[in-house]
């Protein structure tokens, strides 16, 4: 199952279009209007699985959520990838809590280091995808 996910989630469209939701994490915190979650969290569920598997591996999109998948199998062997992610979960949880307090400046400034954060982690999956397969 997790396989049949992660290649339809790989498409370009897919990934770039999860990453590029990511500020309206923060619609229902900021409106305190929860049924806007609803739509929210179908998009993020449905999302990895409404595209196709892409055609080859040239977008960079692509690349990183394969190597995603590998690192997945193994997730203390890189730990600047621990980093990213404990430092970009923290950006997001601080965005969130701006956005409660309905601070412009705070939640942009988290949302925007998050989705900074994701792009520096899609890199690494990225290399680790590329390493993969050359067998290195």
């Amino acid at each position: 199952m997790r396989r049949w996910i992660f290649e339809r989630h790989c498409h370009p469209i897919s990934a770039w279009s999860r990453w590029a939701t990511t500020p309206l994490l923060l619609v229902p915190v900021w409106t305190r209007r929860w049924r806007w979650a609803v739509p929210i969290a179908a998009w993020l569920a449905i999302n990895p699985v409404v595209t196709p598997p892409p055609r080859d591996n040239n977008s960079f999109a692509t690349r990183a959520i394969r190597g995603e998948e590998i690192w997945m199998t193994r997730p203390t062997s890189d730990t600047a990838l621990t980093v990213l992610g404990i430092v970009g979960g923290t950006a997001l949880i601080s965005a969130l809590i701006a956005a409660w307090r309905r601070s412009g400046t705070g939640a942009t400034a988290g949302t925007a280091l998050s989705m900074t954060i994701t792009l520096l982690a899609w890199r690494r999956y990225a290399h680790i995808w590329e390493a993969n397969q050359s067998g290195r």
